[in-house]
């Protein structure tokens, strides 16, 4: 992620009822402009979007653009990114239910 336009902020990391996964939860603020990299999680990703207008690109989907209020299911190792294609500052909130010891956000190609 360009280090200066998206700034990730971690709010929650928790056991689960589900052996051997935790969800973790955080606050991703993008600046206009700004693109993330691509990346997968190891688990589910509920992305809700704070405020702003976000663009997401799922492999192998259609681009979806959500704006306030708007929340968006990404599947277990799904590659994707956001980009704010807004004017203004946006931010998401991203809660992940993913398989612990095991790196959160894995970059790719």
């Amino acid at each position: 992620m360009q280090q200066q336009a998206i700034e990730r902020t971690d709010l929650l990391q928790n056991d689960v009822s589900v052996p051997g996964h935790e969800v973790v939860q955080a606050r991703v603020d993008i600046a206009p402009g700004a693109v993330s990299i691509k990346r997968s999680h190891p688990g589910e990703e509920v992305a809700y979007v704070l405020e702003g207008l976000l663009e997401y690109q799922l492999e192998g989907r259609q681009p979806v653009t959500l704006k306030t209020g708007e929340a968006l299911f990404i599947p277990d190792g799904v590659a994707h990114l956001a980009k704010n294609v807004g004017t203004g500052k946006a931010s998401e909130l991203a809660t992940y239910f993913v398989r612990k010891e095991t790196l959160l956000v894995v970059p790719e190609k």
